[in-house]
């Protein structure tokens, strides 16, 4: 079954505590794609970028079997482009700069091939730009995911919610949760966030994992501990990516399966952040992932005896 995805393809500079990158390629639908491809061999990438951005990579995401038919290039102009730094917890940031470029008016632009996509991932972008992906579909998805920020919580509330009524997944970290709920447990705001209209929470909590809501049941996925994380940028994408490719390629929406898209996209995340950028992506292989997965499996698995 095809996955659409919408978001970023962009240039990013990034300093964390253990190194620097200058200028890299980066962006929430080059993230996700890219996670989604190991499942599937029919991902739609929307997106815009400037005539600047490297032909090699748009030659990469081909040869994964990632459609680039709506991916717009403008001429004579600059890709999106974000820079920031961690602090040493790796979960806290700084942005040091932001050039919207080609982003400011972005007005994606459906191919007819598109347009049937069975499974939508709305990656972060601005809300207008989100639903105006919808609008073109010519049916309802099997199942509609985005993911989004406090920013647009802060600065377009009534449109993101109008977006969020249109979904069936949305993917946000414990803090915009909170946010977007007005409540603190996390409980609390899965209620709060289902009466808005989607049936499926993710809430992504960096390297203590992630929840998966969906009326009264919870389930809770570690993340795997590593010796090295160099870079967390775009590992929310990466999860979300892994995440929708195994509900594509499987097709079952079920609570169940939706526990194992979690644990899918936790381990395609946990490779992103082992180098910068998309470098560790681009050169997995099959067995990594199957070699991985064991070990999220050994990690969770247990057995107790009742008490007597």
């Amino acid at each position: 079954m095809s996955l659409l995805t919408v978001g970023t393809v962009a240039f990013d500079a990034i300093e964390t505590p253990f190194g620097k990158a200058d200028k890299i390629v980066g962006g929430a639908a080059t993230y996700i794609s890219l996670a989604a491809s190991y499942f599937k061999n029919d991902v739609k990438l929307v997106s815009v970028v400037g005539d600047d951005f490297p032909q090699e990579v748009l030659n990469d995401l081909k040869k994964r079997n990632i459609s680039l038919d709506g991916l717009q290039v403008k001429e004579g102009e600059k890709s999106f482009f974000w820079a920031g730094k961690y602090h040493y917890n790796m979960n806290d940031r700084d942005t040091l700069d932001t050039q919207l470029n080609v982003l400011a008016d972005f007005d994606p632009v459906l191919p007819e091939a598109y347009k049937d996509s069975e499974f939508v991932m709305l990656g972060n972008l601005t809300p207008a730009v989100q639903m105006r992906v919808l609008e073109q579909l010519n049916q309802r998805p099997k199942a509609v995911a985005m993911d989004t920020m406090n920013f647009w919580m802060d600065t377009a509330m009534d449109s993101l919610k109008e977006v969020i009524s249109k979904v069936d997944i949305l993917t946000i970290n414990d803090e915009e949760a909170k946010q977007l709920s007005g409540e603190y447990s996390l409980v609390r705001a899965a209620h709060k966030i289902f009466e808005m209209g989607p049936k499926y929470l993710v809430i992504k909590k960096g390297e203590h994992g992630a929840l998966l809501f969906h009326g009264e049941e919870v389930f809770f996925a570690p993340a795997l501990p590593l010796q090295d994380v160099f870079d967390p940028t775009g590992a929310g994408d990466t999860f979300a990516g892994g995440f929708m490719g195994w509900l594509a390629r499987s097709g079952d929406l079920s609570f169940e399966n939706m526990k194992r898209a979690v644990i899918y996209g936790s381990v395609l995340a946990s490779f992103c952040v082992e180098k910068f950028g998309i470098e560790r992506l681009k050169e997995l292989t099959l067995d990594e992932i199957t070699q991985r997965l064991d070990r999220f499996v050994r990690l969770t698995h247990f057995s107790v005896k009742k008490l007597d």
